[in-house]
């Protein structure tokens, strides 16, 4: 199984690469003002960039902050897995038409404006340059570590994100760090590690974009909640066979990461999914394993209430060749457990999410749908989902749930 799906990733990449036409970048209005800032990390001495990037790209590798050493080619070079710069909408019930009940996508919603965006796309493009209820943002989805990450596109170096600051556009640069995708961005060509947001190379190295909070979901649920919602478009002005998965058979538990090369904590398994926090400092993570027995999980992390819910029903992305035929892995989804200054604390109990103080029912959206505090909604706490290797490689003091 090993050589086939390496040899799926390989051809992907590289098919990816030969039908790569360009596309125009797009502006938008500015964001808020961000929650925080992060620190600034110390810039490494001069190296040599890695292999064949001066040729490829105007980024002023004299500034860094990791290794160069750390950074490895996936195949494809820079813009060979295109990003999606325009994209195109359709109403849910038009894109029901070929997406499956079972299929994972990636819910993000600003006011009154809910998208999804289909992992099957997703997996051919990595990025999407978007605009959602008026705010610039990247959706972006990194096949190998699972990550489906959004954030926002309005940088202000100064304070490390919005405040009326520039609309940036990303790419990718072709290169993984840790097995990660590794993003650029159209203005600057600094280079930016998916999973963390961090820029690592180039004029704005130290800084870190702001995270938008983003799940994945199945289909069925963003539908059902969303009727009227909106989902990514497959007339994505390329040809690819959406709803194949290049990486068949990536994400089993037996495997090992592909470009990988870290050594990983023996707590889980390196291919273990697991939902990620990281806040005040502290980073959390829950593996799917526990997610999935107790669907409900109270917790305090960097001294925030937090609860975690899982719901089945959602294929996994990587397992099968037919996106929609993976076996089944569920969501999950962290939220806030404050709700109007009152600390709540969830149960699951005879099927349904309840809490424990009004005995109010609660979906995987964080909404109360029925009890005492019908139509109240939980604040969404940033939660990513990883492959244990991956998150460990950033973030090794991770606490692990333990049930």
């Amino acid at each position: 199984m090993f050589r086939k799906w390496t040899l799926w990733i390989l051809a992907a990449g590289w098919i990816l690469s030969a039908c790569a036409p360009s596309q125009t970048t797009k502006t938008a209005s500015d964001s808020p003002e961000p929650d925080s800032v992060s620190t600034t990390p110390t810039n490494l001495p001069a190296e040599s960039p890695p292999s064949g990037a001066e040729s490829e790209f105007k980024t002023d590798f004299s500034k860094h902050t990791v290794s160069y050493s750390e950074i490895l080619s996936g195949g494809p070079p820079k813009d060979g897995i295109p990003p999606i710069d325009a994209p195109q909408f359709i109403p849910a019930k038009e894109a029901d038409e070929w997406l499956e009940d079972r299929e994972p996508v990636v819910f993000v919603q600003v006011g009154d404006d809910a998208r999804a965006y289909p992992i099957q796309i997703l997996m051919w493009h990595e990025i999407v340059n978007d605009t959602v209820g008026g705010e610039p943002l990247i959706v972006s989805f990194c096949p190998l570590c699972n990550t489906a990450i959004a954030f926002k596109r309005t940088f202000n170096p100064s304070t490390s994100s919005g405040q009326s600051g520039q609309v940036l556009d990303f790419g990718t640069t072709g290169r993984l760090r840790y097995s990660n995708l590794i993003m650029y961005d159209r203005q600057t060509e600094t280079w930016w590690q998916q999973a963390t947001g961090d820029a690592i190379a180039g004029e704005h190295t130290g800084a870190q974009l702001e995270f938008y909070p983003a799940s994945m979901i199945s289909w069925e649920d963003f539908k059902t909640l969303h009727p009227s919602g909106k989902a990514l478009s497959r007339e994505t002005g390329y040809s690819r066979d959406y709803g194949r998965n290049p990486y068949f058979g990536y994400d089993d538990i037996n495997q090992s990461p592909f470009l990988y090369d870290g050594a990983t904590p023996d707590q889980l398994p390196p291919m273990a999914r697991v939902l990620t926090l990281d806040i005040n400092n502290e980073a959390v993570a829950y593996p799917y394993s526990a997610l999935s027995e107790e669907k409900v999980i109270n917790d305090t992390v960097g001294g925030e209430d937090v609860v975690v819910f899982w719901v089945e029903g959602t294929a996994s992305a990587l397992d099968a060749s037919n996106i929609a035929e993976g076996r089944e892995v569920g969501s999950a989804v962290a939220y806030s457990r404050l709700l109007n200054n009152q600390e709540l604390t969830f149960e699951f109990k005879d099927g349904k999410i309840l809490d424990t103080q009004t005995g109010s029912e609660w979906n995987i959206f964080g909404q109360a749908i029925s009890g005492e505090l019908m139509g109240k909604q939980l604040s969404p706490v940033i939660s990513i989902n990883h492959f244990w290797f991956s998150w460990a490689a950033f973030k090794p003091e991770t606490r692990i749930y333990q049930p």
